[in-house]
């Protein structure tokens, strides 16, 4: 019998469906009253920093990075980051999210935030924001609301509100 590998891949069109179905497993019919998701609504992510995890070819995990502005200051927003059930608990998710930052700073990204719990995306180099700085579309729990500077002090004195990119 052969034993299947875990891989990982940039995300292309082809893994959307497998995608969209781990977004629903993993955040129900509310992910569409979220916040971030009324960004992502502005204008498509950026496949080249989006990366899925793959066993035997089935998506088992992905990520996704969609380019923003905070105010005037251009910045990423990541997510979401989902792993299917059965494959959580394997580092998947953490390693998703340490090929999306790497990629994002090899093309000159110096600042991304999320919306998420500071335990878990703290390790990988995410703050909280001051209150207030970062102006979500909707309500937020401001102690969610989190930011990973790719080059030091890529959020000072960032401020205003959060939008795609594409709505600049």
């Amino acid at each position: 019998m052969q034993q299947l590998e875990l891989t990982y891949a940039q995300e292309c069109p082809a893994h959307d469906i497998e995608i969209e179905a781990i977004n629903a497993e993993a955040f129900g019919p509310g992910r569409f009253t979220r916040a971030a998701h009324f960004i992502r609504e502005g204008g498509p992510h950026d496949l080249n920093l989006s990366f899925v995890a793959l066993m035997g070819g089935i998506v088992v995990g992905s990520v996704r990075l969609t380019p923003v502005v905070i105010g005037k200051t251009p910045a990423m927003l990541l997510g979401p980051l989902a792993v299917r059930p059965e494959w959580k608990k394997r580092g998947i998710g953490g390693t998703l999210m340490r090929q999306s930052l790497e990629a994002a700073m090899k093309a000159g990204h110096k600042l991304v935030i999320l919306v998420g719990d500071e335990p878990y995306y703290g390790p990988f180099g995410f703050k909280m924001v001051p209150h207030g700085s970062m102006v979500m579309p909707a309500p937020v729990d401001p102690r969610r609301m989190l930011a990973c500077e790719l080059t030091a002090g890529a959020a000072n004195g960032v401020s205003g509100i959060v939008r795609h990119a594409n709505r600049a």
